[in-house]
């Protein structure tokens, strides 16, 4: 019995090891547009008598949000993520469980907020409605159920959804009340993806070392490429940040 015991710590201490022999490291980049940006038209204008639940919805002009570009040229709500074809990759024991068990997901002034966001198979989205007016959740994806939804005017509890597997790519989200509100969740089973923020910045961090492929996502153009190739390939070191700089998308490539 006692040998027995004595063989189990051993394993269990080389089982935590080996967990803490990876080394982790950082990318950051910031993804930027050359060129002048097209200008997109208000999706609602403000007053329009003619838009569904007028009284709600066109108390102020809402913003066409799928291109956001930075006074710096970043463009915004672009989905940064390590991509594997298959299996996960290895995750930092503080990534494990994601740090927040619920994201909030709102339909307030007939706008989803927020536009773009990412959402990990261990965590719920909460999704409610803080104006006056029913709105439905109708998401499209590839690999989980498909689920379309109503939740009521000023419902603050609202509805859960969760998802069992990951999707290959952001998928959209839409409320067919309101056709002109539409957003985007990419649904992952790591924690190596992120949105870039109003300047186009993203860094992610405890990336395990090794050579990876990430992609980049925008909803106007489809996957942002870099040097031609839409997986970009990078080597992670332990303890370092790799600085990918900017990452161009011409102006062109956002026209509709």
């Amino acid at each position: 019995m006692k040998k027995m015991t004595g063989i189990l710590a051993i394993a269990v201490l080389l089982s935590s090891q080996s967990l803490f022999a990876q080394g982790w490291g950082t990318i950051t980049g910031r993804i930027v547009v050359d060129g002048a940006p097209p200008k997109l038209a208000d999706l609602v204008a403000k007053n329009d008598p003619t838009a569904k639940d007028a009284g709600i919805c066109a108390v102020n002009a809402i913003p066409d949000e799928k291109l956001i570009v930075g006074k710096k040229g970043g463009l915004a709500n672009c989905v940064v993520f390590l991509y594997q074809r298959r299996g996960t990759p290895d995750i930092h024991p503080d990534l494990k469980k994601s740090a927040e068990a619920t994201l909030k997901f709102d339909n307030k002034g007939c706008r989803f907020i927020p536009h773009t966001m990412i959402v990990r198979t261990d965590q719920k989205v909460n999704c409610t409605n803080s104006d006056a007016c029913g709105h439905n959740i109708h998401t499209f994806p590839l690999r989980n159920q498909g689920l379309n939804q109503l939740v009521a005017a000023n419902d603050q509890e609202g509805i859960d959804i969760e998802f069992a597997k990951g999707e290959p790519l952001p998928m959209q989200v839409k409320c067919d009340i309101h056709p002109w509100m539409t957003a985007n969740w990419f649904v992952c089973e790591h924690p190596y993806a992120i949105v870039t923020d109003a300047e186009g910045r993203f860094t992610i961090k405890l990336v395990p070392e090794g050579e990876h492929k990430f992609r980049i996502w925008h909803e106007v153009p489809g996957y942002v490429k870099k040097d031609g190739d839409r997986d970009v390939e990078v080597e992670i070191k332990a303890g370092k940040v790799l600085d990918l700089g900017d990452i161009k998308i011409s102006a062109a490539d956002l026209e509709e």
